[in-house]
């Protein structure tokens, strides 16, 4: 289920706010700038489905995203267990690439097209103050994280998911890292997985 966990910067203890309300989720975030949708999945497609399958498959609404935000390049990143012995330190390098805290020069878009995974997003607002705010994203997901936001994204110790990535940039991915050790204070995805939204004021 998609949830939204908000906490104060400096108190990770404290959760300021809690929902796993879609219309909600959508709101708020866009109330501070990103945005979010859901899409409806499309039935029979398999969660290890080929890129090329995905991509068939939303069509549509990526062709959408793509002619309205002006991108250059879409691709699609998947990670599943395998049984392989090896897979765990596979997974384990994937994590690591994106789990402190970075920030884009370009957008960084994506649709969920199978599984989760949990994008936190770092903001400094006039009225709400410091906050980081951590999207659960599962299947059907659309999150667009404005450029110069710093944020990271935790797939789990035992990743399951696919995704299209949008850019603007034809390089694709570049992160800028800030340095800060703040994404290790904050729960994890195995967390957040586990438990959903935490109860606000918990």
């Amino acid at each position: 289920m998609t949830a939204l966990t908000t906490w104060p910067a400096d108190d990770p203890a404290t959760v300021a706010l809690a929902t796993t309300n879609p219309a909600l989720i959508g709101s708020f975030l866009g109330g501070l700038g990103f945005r979010f949708e859901r899409w409806p999945l499309v039935p029979g497609l398999a969660s290890t489905a080929p890129a090329e399958d995905v991509l068939a498959a939303y069509r549509d609404p990526i062709e959408r995203v793509v002619q309205t935000e002006g991108f250059v390049q879409i691709d699609v990143v998947a990670l599943h267990p395998t049984g392989a012995p090896s897979f765990a330190a596979t997974a384990a390098v994937a994590r690591a690439k994106f789990l402190a805290e970075h920030t884009h020069a370009d957008d960084e878009v994506r649709f969920f097209a199978a599984g989760r995974g949990v994008f936190y997003l770092h903001t400094r607002d006039a009225s709400r103050g410091e906050e980081v705010h951590a999207v659960l994203c599962e299947a059907g997901d659309l999150l667009f994280v404005p450029a110069g936001t710093t944020h990271w994204f935790d797939m789990g110790t035992a990743p399951s998911f696919t995704a299209v990535r949008f850019f603007r940039d034809p390089d694709g991915w570049v992160g800028d890292f800030t340095g800060s050790d703040i994404a290790a204070r904050f729960p994890d995805f195995d967390t957040l997985a586990r438990v959903g939204a935490p109860r606000a004021g918990a």
